[in-house]
C-alpha cells in the first residue's frame, strides 16, 4: 500500500531509458514563440503578458547589474510553471517532485548569486555573515549560525519546492482512493469526499504557479543581496 502511494514519484524508464529526460524537455515545446512569418494569436499574446508581468515582478528591487539575470530567472519559471502543472495531468510524470532534479537547479542558481557577490562587492558579501554592533563576544557563534543559514539556503529551497509538490500529489490520491472505495457503500459520502478533491485539485494547481514564482523569487532576493 505504502509503496503503491510513492510509486508515482518513481521516474519511469522505457526500454532502460529514463523517461524524465522528456519529461524536462517537454515544458520547452508548449512555450510559445512569435516570429515575422506568424502573427500574435491570443495564446501567444497572454503568454507574453505573463512572461513581460513576472519578470518586472522579479526585477523590481533589483540593481541594474542584476537585471542581466532577466533571461535566466524568467526560463527558469517558465520551466518550473509548465513542469509544475503538468504533472497535474492523468497518467503523466512530474519532474519537480525530485529532489535530486530540484537540487540541480537550486544548488548552481544560488552558488552563482554567491559568486557574484564575492566578485563585485566581496567586502559587502562577507559582511552579511556579521551584522554591525554584534557583541564581541558573541561574534564567532554568529559568524557560524550566518554562514550555516548560508549554505542551508540552497537545500531549502529544493525540499520546499519537493515536499509542497509530494503533499499535494499523495493528498490528491489518498482521497481518489477513499472516493473509489466508499463509493458502492456510501455513496452521499463518496459524493463529499469528491468534492473535496476537486477542491484540493484547485488548491494543487495554485499551488503549481505560486511555488514556482516563489523558487525564483527567493533566488531574486539572493541575487538582491550580492548585486
Amino acid at each position: 500500500m505504502n509503496l503503491s502511494l510513492f510509486d508515482q514519484f518513481a521516474s519511469p524508464q522505457l526500454i532502460g531509458i529514463p523517461l524524465i529526460i522528456i519529461a524536462i524537455s517537454l515544458p520547452a515545446a508548449l512555450i510559445l514563440s512569435t516570429n515575422k512569418q506568424l502573427a500574435n494569436n491570443r495564446p501567444t499574446t497572454l503568454q507574453s503578458w505573463l512572461k513581460i508581468m513576472f519578470t518586472k515582478q522579479l526585477l523590481l528591487p533589483l540593481s541594474s547589474k542584476g537585471r542581466k539575470w532577466a533571461a535566466i530567472l524568467t526560463s527558469l519559471m517558465m520551466f518550473l510553471t509548465t513542469a509544475n502543472l503538468l504533472g497535474l495531468l492523468p497518467y503523466t510524470f512530474t519532474p519537480t517532485t525530485q529532489l535530486s532534479l530540484n537540487m540541480s537547479l537550486a544548488a548552481p542558481m544560488w552558488l552563482a548569486t554567491v559568486l557574484t557577490g564575492l566578485k563585485n562587492q566581496p567586502t559587502l558579501t562577507l559582511g552579511h555573515l556579521l551584522p554591525e554592533g554584534t557583541p564581541t563576544p558573541l561574534i564567532p557563534a554568529l559568524i557560524l549560525i550566518e554562514t550555516i543559514s548560508l549554505f542551508i539556503r540552497p537545500l531549502a529551497l529544493g525540499v520546499r519546492l519537493t515536499a509542497n509538490l509530494v503533499a499535494g500529489h499523495l493528498l490528491i490520491q489518498l482521497i481518489s482512493m477513499a472516493t473509489i472505495t466508499i463509493m458502492s457503500t456510501l455513496p452521499t459520502v463518496a459524493t463529499l469526499t469528491f468534492l473535496i478533491l476537486l477542491l484540493l485539485s484547485l488548491l494543487e494547481l495554485a499551488v503549481a504557479l505560486i511555488q514556482a514564482f516563489v523558487f525564483t523569487l527567493l533566488l531574486s532576493l539572493y541575487l538582491q543581496e550580492n548585486t
